[in-house]
C-alpha cells in the first residue's frame, strides 16, 4: 500500500476509497512488526503522577458539549484528558505518559511545570496578585527590563498585556496613530489573533470568518514550497509595492508579519523577502510589526527572535505563548519615539503586567538562559530536521519539511507533482502517533501539515521516538 501513496494509478475517488478501507483495516488489526519497522520505545523518563480521582474524559467531554462554546474542537477522534505535565511529558487520566511534540501550541517553552517557573509563580502570588496600573511594584519593571534586554536597537519600550491578540491588536493601533495612516498589510495564509482587528489582518480568518475590516490589505504568501514565485523572496515582495502603489494612497500605517508561520503550517518566507519588504514599507512611511507570537523566545534555535534570521530590524515585536511558558501572557516592545504616541490616548490594560505573571515572564527568561534551551532548539531541531528529512526520502506521503529549531513542518501529500493534500492521512497519521504516546498538531491552509513545536528541553531520545512513531505508522498505510 505504501507504494500507492502519490501514484496517480487510480482516480482520485477510487484512492480515496482505498485509503478509507486500508484505515480501516490498520485500525482493526494492530500488530507489533509495520513493513519491518519496530515498534518505537518511549525514552525512560523518571516521574510518576500522583493517582487521578476526577472525572473521566467521556465525562468531560459530555460537560463541556453542555457548558461550553460549540465552537471548541478537539484533536483526535477520541479526545485525551490530560490531567498532569512534566518537562516535555504529559500524562492522562490512567497516568499513560506521551510525548509532548507540539508544546500547546508553542505555549511551552520551559517544558511543562518547571520547578522554578512554578516557583516563581507561587511566590508572588502569596505577596500580591494584581495592581500594577495605580501603584508601583517592581516585577514589571524587572520583567521589562530583562526582556528589552533581548532585543536589537532601540527596542526597549514594552507594553503588557494577557495575550498574542491583544499584543497585536494594540500594534496595529499604535502604527495606525503613529503614522496617521489605516492601512495595514498582512500576508495570506497568516495568523494574528481572534478579536476583530486581528482576524481582519488574519487571512486564514477571512476565509473561516469572512472578518472584513478596513484597511488591510493580503500580500502574496512568500511560500518558498507553494508559492508562484518558489523561493524568490524579492518576487514576492514586489506584491506589497503594488499593494502600497495602487492599493493604499502611497501611504502605509504598517506591515505585519510571522517570520516563520506557525497556524498556516510552519512556512518560512523566502530570503530576501523581508529587507526587500521592509525598504518598500518605510517609504511609505510604515512601520515593521513582526509577530513573534510563536516564533519568538529560541525557538528557533539560530536567533532568539525569527526576525534575526531575515537580517532585519523591527519598529514593534509582539509576543505571547512562549514568553510566559503557558501563563496568560503578551507584550508589545517598540522604540521611546513610537511608544510616546500612546500617551495621546491614556492606553492601559487592568491585567497586562500584573504581577504574578510578569514573574513567571522573568523566570522563563532565566531558565531559558540557565539552560541554554536556545543551543538546544538548534542542536536538537538540526538533529530532528535531518532525521524527518530522511523520512521524507523514505515515503512518496510526504512532500515538504521545513522551518528551524524546534518549530518544523511535515506538509503531507498524495501527489508530490501536484502537491495534492493528503488530508486523511494526515489525521489518521496523527491519530495512530498518539496511540503510540506522541503528540503532535496539525495546520496550513489544508490542515494537511503536522506541526512540531516542542518544549525546549527536547532531547535527541525524544526526537528519535518521535520520527519513529512516525516511521512505524506511515510504513502501515
Amino acid at each position: 500500500m505504501q507504494g500507492l501513496i502519490g501514484r496517480r494509478v487510480l482516480s482520485g475517488t477510487a484512492q480515496s476509497l482505498l485509503r478509507q478501507r486500508c484505515f480501516s483495516q490498520v485500525a482493526q488489526s494492530e500488530v507489533l512488526q509495520g513493513n519491518g519497522v519496530a515498534t518505537p520505545k518511549m525514552p525512560p523518563f523518571d516521574y510518576t503522577p500522583p493517582p487521578y480521582t476526577g472525572p473521566t474524559a467521556d465525562e468531560i467531554l459530555a460537560q463541556r458539549k453542555e457548558y461550553l462554546s460549540p465552537a471548541m474542537f478537539y484533536f483526535y477522534n477520541k479526545p485525551l484528558n490530560i490531567v498532569d505535565g512534566k518537562r516535555q511529558y504529559l500524562f492522562d487520566e490512567s497516568g499513560r505518559r506521551y510525548l509532548d511534540g507540539f508544546g500547546g501550541i508553542a505555549t511551552v517553552s520551559c517544558g511543562h511545570c518547571h520547578p522554578d517557573v512554578v516557583e516563581a509563580i507561587v511566590n508572588q502570588t502569596k505577596r500580591i496578585q494584581h495592581s500594577t496600573i495605580l501603584y508601583l511594584n517592581h516585577a514589571i519593571g524587572d520583567f521589562a527590563q530583562a526582556l528589552a534586554s533581548k532585543l536589537p536597537a532601540n527596542l526597549k519600550v514594552v507594553f503588557f498585556t494577557n495575550s498574542g491578540t491583544e499584543a497585536n491588536e494594540l500594534a496595529m493601533l499604535i502604527a495606525r496613530l503613529y503614522t496617521g495612516s489605516h492601512d495595514i498589510i498582512s500576508l495570506r495564509n497568516a495568523y494574528h489573533g481572534n478579536a476583530a482587528g486581528t482576524m481582519g489582518a488574519t487571512a486564514q480568518g477571512n476565509w473561516k470568518f469572512n472578518v472584513i475590516q478596513s484597511g488591510v490589505h493580503h500580500a502574496v504568501n512568500p511560500d518558498p514550497y507553494r508559492g508562484v514565485f518558489g523561493a524568490d523572496g524579492e518576487k514576492y515582495a514586489n506584491d506589497v509595492q503594488d499593494l502600497i502603489d495602487f492599493g493604499t494612497s502611497g501611504h502605509v500605517a504598517g506591515f505585519m508579519c510571522e517570520a516563520i508561520q506557525g497556524v498556516g503550517g510552519i512556512v518560512e518566507l523566502a530570503q530576501g523577502y523581508l529587507p526587500a519588504v521592509y525598504n518598500s514599507v518605510k517609504k511609505a512611511g510604515g512601520l515593521f510589526i513582526a509577530d513573534e507570537v510563536q516564533c519568538g523566545f529560541a525557538r528557533t534555535g539560530s536567533n532568539f527572535w525569527g526576525f534575526e534570521g531575515h537580517g532585519v530590524v523591527p519598529d514593534i515585536v509582539t509576543m505571547a505563548k512562549g514568553i510566559g511558558n503557558g501563563i496568560p501572557l503578551g507584550a508589545v516592545v517598540t522604540t521611546p519615539e513610537v511608544a510616546e504616541v500612546l500617551t495621546r490616548r491614556n492606553y492601559f490594560n487592568t491585567f497586562g503586567g500584573n504581577p504574578v505573571c510578569t514573574a513567571a515572564g522573568l523566570a522563563v527568561l532565566k531558565v531559558i538562559e540557565k539552560e541554554k534551551l536556545q543551543d538546544n532548539a538548534f542542536v536538537v531541531g538540526s538533529y530532528l530536521k535531518e532525521r524527518l528529512n530522511a523520512l521524507k526520502d523514505k515515503y512518496e506521503l510526504i512532500g515538504d519539511v521545513r522551518g528551524r529549531g524546534l518549530m518544523l513542518g511535515v506538509e503531507l501529500v498524495t501527489d508530490r507533482e501536484l502537491k495534492t493534500p493528503a488530508k486523511a492521512e494526515t489525521v489518521h497519521v496523527m491519530d495512530k502517533m498518539k496511540d503510540l504516546g506522541v503528540l503532535i498538531g496539525k495546520g496550513g491552509f489544508y490542515g494537511n501539515v503536522f506541526r512540531i513545536t516542542p518544549p525546549l528541553c527536547f532531547t535527541k531520545d525524544d526526537a528519535d521516538f518521535l520520527v519513529d512513531a512516525m516511521d512505524y505508522t506511515m510504513s502501515k498505510i
